[in-house]
């Protein structure tokens, strides 16, 4: 458009020039518009020869030009002319060879600059906008040349407009304006016959021309006017969620929170939107019989696409699914509300608890430790008795919970980061990273990969350590060595508030603190939730028959809430309690890389373990050398690693949650 507008000035020496000469050329005959209207008048059909290439017979109708709307429209006061510059002879057919095509937008280009330049300018505000029209035509399908006809373009300014009657009613409340958006689908469907059809039945159609309500969509709405791309074209599929969201939003905003709508921001084409299953013209009210999600029609659209061949079967379970289920409405979504509100309850229970736990102790410690010193607070010194032997480590974790716990983190990490990417589709990052990982579906294989390795990790967990248990004489269930919660627990977690607001002593935690027992159930937990509803999402068409539609809504709920938390809680709590309290500053902790912990250090945080130890004569079995330099520094450069990855995609959790 700005290379048009530059070239303007040109166009105003050329294009005006070259239609004054035409007048000169034909003074000798009549030029003024009476005498076209002579015949171009419409009172009485005249046959002349046809010339357009696609035309389907060797004559045709005389263009009619009326003369009331032609003068009452925006070209009214222009000579014919004008536009005919082409016109050699005042005999039909007026001009020899190929027909003028006729380029509307050369005059308004070369009107806007005429204006600008006038002083002082008048408004062109109006002027511009039919500039800026022009130019998205001239990008759009309607300016392609004709696949059949290449010398003819699909659609003229013309064609759709009638140059010669062109009036747009601005006032958009007016009764003209109406009916002006009344009469385009009979417009368009001069073309477009059976997407005319379609729509003249569907609910939209019925709503603009029976019902007379001009706010009801017709083709330009979705379309829009000017800019018209080809239905088939990956944007305008992708785009098209957002074109029918202008009018439905409530609807718009649940479909994005379903796995379709959530890959379509990501860019996916093949995936389910809003025509696929509602349709594009002949649209229907969900009450509708002929609505293709009529309860009674649903399934036969699902399995358009779950056909059993590229992907398998829908089963009937897939009739009671809502693609747009919320958590506002009780009467209409009951499972999603209750679960929606048991979500939020204990995302905000958790995160109030450790906020507090979490606030409580920082300033404790770092109060006790001298404003960052790192003495040793003296409660805490008093514990650990001066005897103990330097140079020595306590081993706390053997080798094979270390690989756990590391193939656990790193394959958490990585079910983070496709799962979230996934969930907050709408931030800027989401389509980075799921490029980066090779789209859509690879992603998508990646999650399910990892949760199956978390699933294996943890059964694998369970495989080891309960048989060792069980045999074990010397363990019991709720004894201090077990990591199954007990009443000392609710009364250290007691003790610790009381030793954080400066009313106790800090409590005297046996092998396993309560926090890290929470830590440790924690993950059962999650396991269970987000392991039961992932399993339906990554199989719905085997659940599907067995369970009722809802099932699915609520276990999408649940799934991305409980992730969300997880993430959280693991990324804030538990570094905090690991890596980021005063007394363990500057991170990181390295006792899961290493296994053993400085004696005096574990007999500081654990004294009752270091003390029934020392009466058992046992300490000395869990004694080993401190490790080595290079170990050090590998585990230091592995937990920092790690720390960073956590606390980025923390970040990216919480920038996705301000977005949504």
């Amino acid at each position: 458009m700005w290379l048009l507008l530059r070239l303007s000035p040109l166009l105003l020496l050329v294009a005006f020039p070259a239609s004054l000469g035409a007048d000169d050329a034909l003074s000798h005959w009549r030029t003024d518009n009476e005498a076209c209207w002579r015949c171009h008048d419409g009172r009485k059909s005249i046959k002349v020869a046809a010339t357009r290439p696609d035309a389907e017979e060797d004559t045709r109708e005389l263009t009619p030009t009326p003369v009331v709307p032609y003068q009452a429209g925006v070209h009214g006061k222009l000579a014919c002319t004008r536009c005919h510059t082409a016109m050699t002879s005042p005999e039909p057919p007026h001009q020899s060879g190929t027909p003028q095509q006729i380029d509307c937008s050369y005059c308004h280009a070369a009107l806007l600059v005429s204006r600008r330049a006038e002083s002082p300018p008048p408004p062109v505000s109006r002027l511009e906008k039919v500039v800026a029209n022009a130019e998205a035509y001239r990008q759009s399908f309607h300016a392609r040349a004709n696949i059949d006809y290449p010398e003819v373009i699909n659609a003229t300014c013309h064609e759709c407009h009638d140059a010669h009657s062109f009036n747009v009613p601005t006032d958009r409340d007016s009764a003209a304006y109406a009916a002006w958006r009344a009469a385009i689908p009979d417009l368009c469907g001069k073309c477009h016959e059976e997407q005319r059809e379609e729509y003249l039945g569907s609910i939209h159609g019925v709503a603009l021309l029976k019902n007379k309500n001009p706010k009801a969509p017709t083709c330009i709405d979705c379309h829009s006017t000017h800019a018209i791309g080809g239905a088939h074209l990956a944007d305008f599929k992708r785009r098209s969620p957002d074109t029918c969201g202008s009018c439905h939003p409530a609807n718009l905003t649940s479909y994005r929170d379903t796995y379709h709508g959530q890959v379509t921001r990501m860019g996916f084409v093949h995936t389910a939107k809003c025509f696929d299953c509602h349709e594009a013209h002949k649209a229907f009210g969900i009450s509708d019989p002929n609505s293709t999600v009529h309860p009674r029609n649903r399934l036969a659209t699902c399995r358009r696409c779950h056909d059993g061949e590229e992907r398998p079967l829908a089963p009937v379970g897939f009739l009671t699914f809502t693609p747009h289920a919320h958590d506002g409405d009780y009467s209409r979504y009951p499972e999603v509300w209750i679960a929606s509100r048991f979500m939020a309850t204990l995302f905000g229970g958790v995160a109030l608890f450790f906020l507090v736990h979490s606030g409580l102790w920082f300033f404790r410690e770092w109060k006790e430790l001298g404003n960052g010193s790192r003495r040793r607070a003296p409660d805490r010194a008093a514990s650990a008795p001066s005897t103990l032997p330097s140079g020595q480590h306590f081993r706390r974790f053997s080798g094979l919970w270390r690989a756990l716990h590391l193939l656990f983190a790193l394959a958490m990490m990585l079910m983070v980061l496709t799962g979230i990417s996934l969930r907050f589709a709408d931030t800027d990052w989401a389509p980075v990273v799921t490029q980066l990982l090779g789209g859509v579906e690879q992603m998508g294989r990646i999650h399910r990969l990892t949760a199956s390795l978390l699933f294996a990790l943890f059964f694998l967990h369970l495989l080891f350590l309960l048989p060792r248990l069980c045999r074990d004489p010397r363990f019991t269930w709720f004894g201090p060595d077990s990591l199954v919660p007990g009443w000392r627990d609710l009364t250290d977690c007691r003790a610790m508030f009381r030793w954080f607001l400066g009313k106790g002593e800090r409590p005297r935690f046996d092998r396993w603190t309560y926090y890290e027992k929470f830590d440790y159930w924690a993950v059962f937990w999650g396991m269970t939730v987000m392991g039961a509803s992932g399993l339906l999402l990554a199989f719905p068409e085997s659940f599907g028959q067995y369970v009722e539609g809802w099932a699915f809504n609520v276990a999408l709920l649940i799934h991305g809430e409980e992730a969300i938390l997880a993430t959280v809680f693991l990324f804030t709590v538990h570094f905090f309690n690991n890596h980021f309290r005063p007394s363990k500053l500057p991170p990181p902790n390295i006792v899961m890389f290493t296994g053993t912990e400085e004696l005096s250090t574990w007999a500081d945080e654990h004294p009752a373990h270091h003390e029934r130890l020392l009466r058992s004569g046992n300490l000395e079995e869990h004694l080993v050398a401190a490790p080595t330099k290079t170990t050090t520094a590998l585990s230091r450069t592995l937990g920092l690693a790690l720390i960073g990855i956590g606390l980025t995609l923390l970040f990216l959790v919480l920038s996705g949650m301000a977005a949504h």
